[in-house]
Order: structure tokens, then C-alpha cells, then sequence
């Protein structure tokens, strides 16, 4: 009877040692406790002396402007250079400029000793034989005719053959012009039929600056394929900027812009020139030209540069000061938000567009809520004490 009844008290005494062991390692119970602590950790309080030192504003929805910041590459403005093909077949004879010499339109860059050009000198210098023997033949039967010593078809004949024989001349005129001979060694072979060695001319097309030399002497040429020199006007260049899909509502042909690099401190004014409309399968993101005044020629193609392309479109969000924003360990944006009981805590926040030195906000922050605008760094400090 004894061993039956120290029997039970030791079953009684087991089961309330289990049911006070289920009771502590309830998972539901340590994940309230555990969320009691974070919510009661999220918050923290500054003395008067030091709210004094920090500022605090309501936030609100409001109207804005945009400025989108970008990346992009320095590229020649395409209107304002060219690539200088040369205009006969042949060895180059002489180069006459380097890279870096500015030049005018037609300024003549290199030489090339020409088969074609030899040619057309001596296809002009027989139509222009040809038409002036043919005119003069025609002249003398007009006075023939006036003694009544040929015929009318005869003086009608002379000046037909005149006539066609000008066009030929025109046209061999208008071969030597193409392949580059001047004006002055145009009348100089006119004038003087027995001029020799008159050389092929690869001339300038626009006033700009020699930026490449693709060509070296004793090269062979093809006519109208082979790049002998590019010549831009550097006072103004294209930057090609990226825009992503969600930022290219706010980006329109005309809007101003400003491009900074570090080979100035001054930034550069800019202008959107051409929105693309083609979007790069890779990256997903659109090509947006900018056109840029190249102030003194220090912005050099391929040269890595920023841009804030300011947009013109009317948004509504919420803006908060660029001294309200920190960043965590992981580089994420925070704000420290004031609760109602006085408290304060961090807030991650989603940043979109900087509209001057304030950012918007697209998530995080409701209206009506108080930030840290001025102190957010003393307040971080004071967190850490």
C-alpha cells in the first residue's frame, strides 16, 4: 500500500514537471516576447538640451518639379564632325596637317597621287579644247552666213556642236571640282594648258579641329571608302545618357540640364536633344542625348560624366530635406521619425527622384508624419549612447 501510494506522487510530480516545461518553450509565446522587445527597443527618447539642437518637420504631399540624375559618355556632336573620306583612288603623296590643327572648310589636309585625278585634269583640258576650237568655228560661220557664203543649217549645225561641246567641258569642270582641285588651279589650267603635276587634294568638308589622322604616306586609297581624317567642332559635344523605364516619363526633347565631371567644378549647361526610341534589350534602359555647350574644350570623348536632367513634368509626392536622410550598415536610406509620445525611431525609407537638396520619398512615410530634418546625424549618435 506504502509503494503504491509513492508510486502516484512520483506520476503527479512528472506530469507537472512536463506541463511546466511545454509551458517555457511555447515557440508562440517566446515570438510575442521577442516582438515586445524590438517594438519597445524601436523607440528612444532625447532630453531637452538635446531636442534643441535638432529640427523636426511634418511631411506632406506636394507638387514638384524633378531632377533625374543619370550617367552617360562624352561623344562627338554628330552634326558638327565628320569622318573625311578621300575623294580619288591612290597613294597618299603628302600629309599637310596633324592631329589637333583647327581648320576651315576646305582647307586642303593631304595630297595623293591619283591615276582618276590625272585623268579628269586631262579629260577637262580636251573639253576645253574641244569647245573652243567648236566655238569659234560656229562664230566664223555666223559671219560666213551674214555674206550669205553657207547655209543657215550649217551655222545651226556649228552651233549645236558648240553647245554640246560646253556641256562636256561644264561636266569635266564639275569632275575636278568633285575630286577636290581649288579654284586657283582650275584657272591655272585653263590659262596655262601646259601646267603638269597638279596633285589630288583631300580637303576639309566643315571648319572644326583635326581630331584623328587615319592615314599615313604611301597609303593606298580607295576612292569614297577609305577614312583618311575626322574632323569635329569641339564647342559643343553629345553626351549619351541611360534613362530606365521608370524615369523616362519625366524626360522630354528641350528640358534643361546640367553635366558635371571632375575635369571641372563648374558644371556644364546641357540641353535633352533627342529621346530615343528604342529601348537597349541588355540593360532595359533608353538612350537620351544631351547636348552640351563644351566649355574650353575640356570634355573629351568616351570621358565618364553625371548628369541631372531637370524635368518639366508636375509630380506630387513627398519631399524631405537631403539632411534628413542617413544610411544603415547595409548603405540602405533611413529617417528617424518622431512618434506621438515624443519618442524617436528609425524608418527605412525608398528614395526616388533629388529635387534640388531634397529628396522624394515613395515609401516609408505616410503625410502628417514628423521627421528629423536638421540633427538626423546627432540623433544617430545619440541612438548609439
Amino acid at each position: 500500500m506504502r509503494n503504491r501510494s509513492a508510486a502516484k506522487i512520483a506520476v503527479v510530480a512528472l506530469l507537472t514537471a512536463c506541463s511546466s516545461k511545454s509551458k517555457s518553450s511555447d515557440p508562440t509565446d517566446s515570438a510575442s516576447a521577442s516582438a515586445a522587445a524590438t517594438e519597445r527597443s524601436s523607440g528612444f527618447s532625447l532630453t531637452a538640451a538635446q531636442k534643441a539642437r535638432i529640427q523636426v518637420i511634418p511631411v506632406a504631399q506636394t507638387l514638384f518639379q524633378p531632377t533625374l540624375d543619370v550617367t552617360g559618355t562624352v561623344a562627338f556632336n554628330g552634326d558638327r564632325s565628320t569622318q573625311v573620306l578621300s575623294p580619288v583612288s591612290g597613294p597618299v603623296a603628302q600629309l599637310l596637317v596633324q592631329v589637333g590643327t583647327r581648320v576651315a572648310r576646305g582647307t586642303p589636309l593631304a595630297t595623293v597621287a591619283s591615276p582618276d585625278f590625272a585623268s579628269a585634269v586631262a579629260a577637262y583640258r580636251k573639253a576645253e579644247s574641244a569647245y573652243r576650237n567648236l566655238q569659234r568655228i560656229a562664230d566664223q560661220d555666223v559671219e560666213l552666213f551674214k555674206t550669205d557664203a553657207i547655209a543657215r543649217r550649217d551655222v545651226e549645225q556649228a552651233q549645236t556642236d558648240a553647245a554640246a561641246a560646253s556641256a562636256d567641258r561644264d561636266a569635266a569642270l564639275e569632275q575636278m571640282r568633285s575630286l577636290g582641285v581649288d579654284a586657283g588651279s582650275i584657272e591655272r589650267i585653263r590659262s596655262n594648258p601646259a601646267v603638269r603635276n597638279i596633285p589630288a587634294v583631300i580637303r576639309s568638308p566643315i571648319t572644326g579641329t583635326v581630331v584623328e589622322r587615319l592615314i599615313t604616306p604611301g597609303q593606298l586609297l580607295q576612292a569614297g571608302s577609305t577614312p583618311a581624317f575626322t574632323v569635329a567642332d569641339l564647342s559643343s559635344v553629345w553626351v549619351m545618357a541611360n534613362v530606365f523605364e521608370g524615369d523616362l516619363a519625366n524626360v522630354r526633347k528641350g528640358q534643361t540640364a546640367t553635366v558635371s565631371s571632375s575635369v571641372s567644378p563648374q558644371p556644364f549647361a546641357a540641353i535633352v536633344d533627342y529621346v530615343s526610341a528604342l529601348v537597349d534589350p541588355t540593360s532595359r534602359a533608353t538612350a537620351v542625348r544631351l547636348l552640351v555647350r563644351n566649355r574650353n574644350e575640356l570634355l573629351k570623348r568616351d570621358m565618364y560624366v553625371r548628369a541631372s536632367i531637370h524635368s518639366n513634368v508636375n509630380r506630387s509626392g513627398i519631399l524631405i530635406p537631403s539632411s534628413a536622410v542617413q544610411r544603415d550598415d547595409e548603405n540602405l536610406p533611413f529617417v528617424f521619425v518622431e512618434a506621438a509620445n515624443g519618442s524617436y525611431g528609425r524608418r527605412r525609407v525608398t528614395l526616388g527622384a533629388h529635387v534640388g537638396d531634397r529628396y522624394e520619398v515613395t515609401s516609408g512615410l505616410n503625410p502628417g508624419e514628423r521627421v528629423v530634418a536638421d540633427g538626423a546625424l546627432f540623433v544617430q549618435f545619440a541612438e548609439s549612447q
